[in-house]
């Protein structure tokens, strides 16, 4: 019977084995997949994968739904409230008092 540092050193090996198994298949298939686009004319734009130009640096506009009492905006999304916000609603204030 094997120990368990002997199955171990087996489990490792075929890890290792099958990663590369992996790694052939997958190159494989760009291969085809390039051939084929190639054949077709095809662009990854065309296939709904996103072009090589990636973000310009220019942040998403967002739309501002809150105004604070100082002219601070927000708008509303996901994550931490504003401190404006947060002490405004400590103070009894409702997030409805603050829309734009």
């Amino acid at each position: 019977m094997a120990t368990y540092l002997e199955l171990k050193q087996k489990a490792e090996k075929l890890m290792a084995e099958a990663e590369q198994m992996r790694q052939k298949e997958i190159d494989e298939v760009i291969a085809e997949i390039r051939e084929k686009m190639k054949a077709y004319g095809l662009t990854a734009k065309d296939i709904g994968g996103a072009s090589r130009k990636r973000n310009s640096g220019v942040a998403a506009k967002t739309v501002v739904k809150y105004r604070g009492p100082n002219g601070e905006t927000w708008s509303g999304g996901r994550g931490r409230k504003p401190r404006w916000v947060t002490e405004a609603l400590a103070k009894g204030k409702k997030i409805e008092d603050f829309a734009v």
